[in-house]
């Protein structure tokens, strides 16, 4: 432990060093352009080559991940916030490559050359093809303490977490520097700063992550017609190179680097409800009665800043909420979490008994001045302090002061404010001089300027609160929401997209905001329902259910002083779409948590772009779909189609990939094949009277067009009216044939760590089936949970009559059969057998000729 004057000692000298340093960084830096090889080493792993002055250190990870780390002297320490230690230190043996103009490698997945002249990197598959490469005639450049690289472009770009601007990054720019702003319409940059991108090609996909935490920038092509070009104003230059050939496994390759997200609490998949702010305490109650009057499925509650004592982090205002763990005690008992929001910034309040003020400054925890004294800027409680997460002592700190809440039974955390948002500093936030101080396992102990820490603030914070809650509480799954974040960041919880705004277009943004930060790694989002700036009309609020009903994240959530919108406004029509939707995603839990069990293993996201799994569509000549920044999917099996201009009446096209058949969520009819959008060559050469175009929909407000991959089997429940509750009935397995048929299965007890420990119930099933029957097979069951259900429902659509023959191929008894003429859809109800047995056990149906 530090003494007083040991610890000044130790932080007056790094003053000293980072004076210095910022004396260099502002003396002008010579330039350093990569322009040849002039020697180069083989390395078990990769190379290491010389250009001049400047080092070229290329690796590989895996054989389809490669690291590139480029620096104009010597190389700099090898840390990061981001990746993995696993990860960033495994290699595989390569096989060297050498010739007059290239040296390189190649590994089981790729090529790696070096162009001697100029020089020029350049990564191919093993049949030839470009997979990335240096742009040629623009070198990698060291310049004013940064850098700038450029590559050649002919690509859709996808990823940077959730910009503003369209769908496809093509033709434009962007700037990563977490900034809190509103409202987003069209503003760059905002909360997070993900420097990770999703290139796609025709039938090849690769990722390009830059593992620099200082303010950087990315242009895809909007400068060059002809290059994408990616830099930053200071620190390493330092990235990967992650080959698919699918986007799938490019995302599952970008999680194994940089982690995949811990699996939520079930609760935290209901539906949640907050706003700024429900106060006094009543006020919350009478929201919690009116959920359950009104029958609303339901999970969370929120308080906003307004519950706290002078706005005060870690505080409760006693006359507000005079009763606050009576309070908790009270929604638990309605079955209601609650989570509590709890800002970075500590009121500055010497002497006055705040204790995290106190026992912050008494373990030297605040960012410091250059001159060493706290740097203090005014947030919500007036003049505040901001912790020092990048150490690890602090982030401890940080962590135990959620003891209370913990023990008043708070269920969750609200990261808000994080960028870090200071009202008083430049540009919203601390002076790029503040002093923070990196005492971290993996990092050298030093001290490092707001410049290169202030992206990944929000990322420690999240961090910090996390792993104090699983100290404090070791078997409760924590549930941490925060605004900013950076690369990795999902591996500490939720996220959301931010201050949105009640309009038409921030419904269409919500979306494509969602997706692209799911590409980006963050499978756990959503974007506050109805907007939070300003209030929606009844309509939209009523689409954005209707969305939010299929995004991971469902919460609604509005600002102070907007017009309440909670499901139940705007009359008991609009009320009662609101709530069916509401009720179809408690009745989808099973297929969603089995979708949040696959994004914590694999890190692929729950919604996702049609792409991830129909890459095909950006295949040359297949036509695409019209509307792949506004339809989704969830999971493998649910495509969202909502109207692309939801507030236009007009009708609009569904692009169905045609490489497999749908069925109508709804009304489970399947689906006609539509033509597909016509490419440009195709409406030019085509005959007069030829040309077929899609058929167009006009969906009322009360239908989201939802439709179901031909080919799944999706897990259903009875309707419950929050996660505590048992379902009462069976189990409904839907199945609705096409190719590759399968679906999947998983439970456990919904909040604790006992699923690591064997206490989960994990299942595959797949079906087959021809024109004279259809199978389905029941994999063995993983894991020691026994189900809450004693008898499965198995429904198949598509089927010509009410007359079949099943059997089970275990010889159980015989089941119950019915027919729902209307949806073509045969209903057969038997004993959960398939979990009593040791082996596969097959449903073989097969209908009845007459």
């Amino acid at each position: 432990m530090f003494i007083p004057s040991q610890r000044w000692a130790v932080a007056y000298l790094s003053l000293a060093i980072l004076a210095a340093a910022l004396v260099s960084a502002q003396t002008p830096q010579p330039t350093t352009t990569l322009e040849m090889v002039t020697s180069a080493k083989n390395l078990p792993n990769g190379i290491e080559i010389q250009a001049a002055s400047a080092t070229l250190r290329i690796t590989a990870l895996r054989d389809d991940i490669i690291r590139v780390r480029i620096s104009p002297g010597a190389l700099p320490e090898d840390e990061s916030w981001a990746v993995l230690p696993g990860p960033r230190g495994k290699s595989v043996d390569v096989q060297p490559i050498q010739s007059d103009s290239a040296v390189g490698f190649h590994t089981a997945s790729l090529d790696v050359r070096v162009e001697r002249n100029p020089l020029r990197l350049v990564i191919r598959d093993l049949a030839g093809n470009i997979i990335s490469a240096d742009a040629v005639g623009r070198p990698t450049r060291f310049q004013m303490g940064g850098f700038t690289i450029s590559k050649q472009s002919d690509e859709h770009y996808f990823g940077l977490g959730d910009k503003t601007g369209s769908f496809d990054r093509r033709n434009q720019a962007f700037t990563l520097w977490n900034t809190d702003v509103a409202p987003q319409e069209s503003v760059d940059p905002l909360y997070k700063a993900i420097p990770f991108f999703l290139a796609i090609n025709g039938a090849r996909s690769y990722g390009l992550f830059l593992d620099n935490t200082w303010r950087t920038w990315f242009d895809f092509g909007k400068q060059a017609r002809d290059a994408i070009s990616f830099g930053s104003e200071g620190g390493p230059l330092e990235y990967y190179v992650l080959y698919g050939p699918t986007p799938k496994q490019v995302v599952e390759g970008y999680a194994y680097l940089t982690g995949t997200p811990p699996l939520p609490p079930l609760w935290a998949l209901g539906f949640q409800q907050s706003r700024y702010s429900y106060t006094p305490e009543s006020q919350l109650r009478g929201i919690a009665r009116h959920l359950r009057a009104d029958k609303i499925p339901s999970d969370v509650l929120y308080l906003d800043i307004d519950y706290q004592d002078r706005n005060r982090p870690f505080t409760v205002n006693p006359e507000t909420f005079p009763n606050f763990k009576g309070l908790v005690s009270d929604l638990r008992k309605e079955h209601f979490r609650l989570v509590n929001i709890t800002d970075m910034h500590i009121a500055h309040a010497p002497n006055q008994k705040y204790s995290p003020y106190d026992t912050g400054e008494a373990g030297n925890h605040f960012v410091k001045n250059p001159d060493g004294t706290d740097f203090i800027g005014v947030v919500w409680p007036g003049p505040a302090v901001f912790p020092d997460f990048t150490r690890a002592q602090t982030r401890e700190w940080w962590g135990g002061l959620y003891h209370q809440f913990a023990e008043d039974g708070v269920a969750g955390f609200w990261n808000d404010m994080s960028e870090p948002s200071v009202f008083s500093g430049p540009g919203m936030t601390m002076p790029l001089d503040a002093v923070h101080h990196i005492d971290e396992p993996g990092f050298a102990p030093r001290t490092a300027t707001h410049a290169e820490i202030h992206n990944i603030v929000g990322l420690e914070n999240a961090r910090a609160t996390y792993e104090g809650l699983l100290k404090l509480r070791p078997d409760d799954r924590p549930f941490v929401l925060t605004r900013a974040t950076f690369a990795g960041g999902q591996r500490y919880g939720f996220t959301w997209t931010g201050d949105n705004s009640a309009t038409w277009n921030h419904l269409r943004l919500a979306t494509q905001m969602v997706l692209n930060l799911g590409v980006s790694g963050i499978s756990f989002v959503g974007a506050d329902v109805g907007g939070f700036n300003g209030s929606p009309q009844p309509d939209l609020l009523t689409r954005w259910v209707e969305m939010a009903a299929f995004s991971p994240l469902c919460r609604d959530h509005a600002t102070k002083g907007s017009l309440p919108h909670e499901l139940w406004v705007n009359g008991p029509q609009q009320e009662a779409i609101r709530r069916r939707y509401i009720e179809t995603r408690y009745r989808l839990l099973p297929y969603i948590y089995s979708l949040a069990d696959e994004a914590s293993r694999t890190g692929i996201p729950l919604m996702r772009p049609v792409f991830l799994d129909f890459p095909e569509i950006f295949a040359p000549g297949s036509g695409g779909i019209e509307h792949v920044d506004t339809e989704f999917l969830l999971g493998p099996s649910l495509l969202v189609a909502p109207p692309p201009f939801a507030e236009m009446l007009d009708g609009y096209s569904v692009g169905l990939p045609r490489t497999t058949s749908w069925y109508d969520f709804w009304t489970g009819a399947k689906m006609a094949s539509v033509p597909p959008v016509p490419s440009i060559a195709t409406i030019v050469t085509a005959p007069a009277g030829t040309l077929k175009l899609p058929s167009h929909i006009h969906p009322p407000l009360e239908t989201m067009p939802v439709y179901v991959r031909g080919g799944s089997i999706l897990p259903m429940q009875p309707l419950i009216q929050n996660t505590d509750e048992t379902p009462d009935g069976p189990l409904e397995l839907h199945v609705y044939p096409g190719p590759q048929c399968s679906g999947s299965l998983y439970f456990d007890d919904g909040h604790t760590f006992r699923y690591q420990r064997g206490e989960y119930l994990r299942q595959k099933l797949t079906c087959q089936s021809d024109a004279n029957s259809i199978r389905v097979n029941f994999s063995q069951r993983e894991g020691s949970y026994a189900p809450w259900w004693k008898a499965l429902e198995v429904v198949i659509y598509d089927w010509p009559n009410a007359d079949a023959d099943a059997k089970l191929s275990n010889g159980a008894s015989t089941m119950k059969t019915s027919y729902d003429p209307k949806k073509r859809a045969l209903h057969l109800l038997l004993p959960d057998v398939a979990g009593e047995a040791n082996q596969d056990v097959v449903l073989t149906v097969i209908p009845v000729q007459h």
